[in-house]
């Protein structure tokens, strides 16, 4: 195989990201083969999978971006609470910030280790997604006191998972729903009308096949317009499987997903760049087992499934394992069951645009980080379900993403959650160097008079859009050299052009074709809009 890849609409379609991406300087062999126009409307487009992708060319190449770690939301200090503390739901409800998660302990010796109280589901809310507070809700007791943040305690506790159902026709007093249940037996069916007070659908499980040791959840998918669950199960290691349901009670057999691990071009470029020990990790195209999947349709563009799941890997006592933090306290952990000592954990991303075939980017989103004590064990780098808008600690900046990381994880004194932010959008971005690069999107039709860019380029740099018809050939007064080199960073740039300025309205419902050459730049997400 040489170095010119070209990717068909048909590879997008059997199988997401499949094929390696690569420079090439020349047009698409399979240009006049296209079989399939795909109609974007006015959506927005990530490039977190390969989908529409037709060509990357010169030095263009899609790059996975990390969030930024900020402050400790809170410490997970409260007796009810303790060193295992996980499982963070995260949303916002009108001005209101509302995070759920598992409230839990674990403590270690050599005989083995065991929690010393039960697991509890708990509740924390916050007007800024920075501050948060554990109000007193007093429903359930604990220690003979009910001054305490509990949800829901009993059969469920572990992984009790709430979300606000965006459903038109949902009832208020079903406002807020939740899947929890037991390892074994399935999950139940929870509903709410004020996010507190949950109470459950029957008496038997609704989800009964699987293996339901993780954080297994539900949201109402607008686009498809039925509620859809991701819950875990076991093929060959720990694995997610997903169904659907109109109503919440009867839901469809769960199917496991499949996956497509992307490449960065070369023909070797398949397998992860970690192999563990454990045969079970090497599913094709799933890269390692998954521990949770955290799995949301993206609000922006919510055709598009964005999950970020927990990577495990357990790869033994290496010379490795033997410097990073703790040592002593590792062997203690490992003392009866060796996974607890050696296995790490950290956060990955993955995509797709039916919720059951995933792109999987190798790589980790989130690593454990440079920390000199409590890092880098298993149990840590946990992300919760959700993204929310929160606002930049830079004083004139838009808002960016947030979300709520797990650390200081399974050890002898409380684990907390850390917040990290991203730049809205920004998961992963078509970027090149200075010399310049350049990507070709398959063939679309759209909606709109303007197309919007949410872009960052360095002082030198630039992003430039030319508009292609169905057989690839530049538009007369849409041209490379008709098009304004658009410099500065926006999450709302108008691609522009000599003569026709902003305005692609006269195109909007024809087939064509986005050439996007990027020098010393990030492009994050394009968006076809009236202005």
């Amino acid at each position: 195989m040489d170095n010119d890849v070209t990717l068909s609409r048909r590879s997008f379609v059997q199988a997401v990201g499949a094929v390696g991406l690569a420079a090439t300087s020349t047009p698409s062999v399979f240009a006049e083969q296209l079989e399939q126009i795909t109609d974007i409307a006015a959506r927005r487009e990530l490039f977190v999978e390969n989908t529409l992708i037709s060509r990357l060319s010169g030095g263009a190449r899609l790059q996975l971006h990390q969030p930024t770690p900020r402050e400790v939301s809170f410490a997970c200090d409260k007796p009810w609470e303790g060193a295992s503390c996980a499982y963070m739901k995260v949303f916002q409800d009108g001005d209101l910030y509302r995070m759920y998660y598992r409230g839990s302990d674990v403590v270690y010796t050599k005989e083995g280790y065991s929690s010393p109280h039960p697991e509890v589901a708990c509740y924390a809310e916050s007007r800024d997604g920075i501050h948060w507070t554990k109000p007193e809700l007093r429903l359930f007791e604990y220690e003979g006191s009910k001054k305490n943040n509990i949800i829901w305690m009993g059969s469920g506790s572990h992984n009790f998972a709430p979300f606000l159902d965006t459903n038109p026709d949902c009832p208020k007093e079903a406002r807020f729903k939740a899947l929890a249940g037991d390892f074994r037996k399935g999950l139940q069916a929870f509903v709410s009308a004020d996010g507190v007070r949950f109470t459950p659908v029957g008496q038997k499980p609704v989800i009964a096949k699987g293996a339901f040791d993780s954080l297994n959840l539900a949201f109402w998918d607008t686009v498809a317009g039925t509620y859809r669950e991701y819950h875990r199960d076991f093929r060959k290691g720990r694995d997610i499987r997903t169904g659907t349901s109109k109503d919440f009670v009867q839901w469809t057999d769960p199917e496991f997903l499949s996956y497509e691990a992307h490449r960065h071009g070369g023909e070797s470029d398949v397998a992860p760049p970690v192999r563990d020990a454990d045969p079970a990790n090497q599913l094709s195209g799933r890269v390692s087992q998954l521990y949770t999947n955290q799995i949301i349709a993206y609000y922006r563009a919510p055709h598009i499934y964005l999950g970020f799941p927990t990577r495990y890997i357990d790869r033994g006592w290496t010379y490795a394992a033997t410097q990073l933090p703790r040592y002593e306290y590792r062997q203690l952990r490992g003392a009866k069951s060796r996974r607890e000592g050696t296995a790490v954990t950290d956060g990955m991303l993955m995509a797709s645009r039916d919720g059951n075939h995933f792109h999987v980017w190798p790589e980790s989103f989130i690593r454990p980080g440079l920390r000199k004590r409590q890092s880098w064990f298993y149990g840590d780098t946990y992300q919760n379900h959700g993204l929310v808008e929160t606002k930049s600690a830079i004083e004139d900046a838009p808002p960016e993403l947030s979300v709520y990381v797990s650390e200081n994880s399974h050890q002898d004194h409380p684990g907390q959650f850390r917040r990290y932010t991203l730049r809205i959008d920004g998961f992963v971005s078509l970027t090149a160097p200075l010399a310049g690069g350049e990507l070709e999107t398959a063939t679309l039709t759209f909606q709109g008079n303007r197309l919007s860019l949410n872009l960052s380029t360095s002082a030198a740099g630039s992003v430039r859009v030319e508009i292609q018809d169905e057989k690839g050939t530049p538009i007369p007064g849409y041209t490379l050299s008709d098009a304004h080199e658009l410099y500065g960073d926006s999450l709302s740039l108008a691609a522009a052009w000599k003569d026709r300025v902003t305005n692609v309205g006269e195109l909007a419902g024809k087939p064509i074709r986005l050439r996007f050459v990027v020098r010393d730049a990030d492009l994050f997400s394009y968006q076809f809009e009236e202005a």
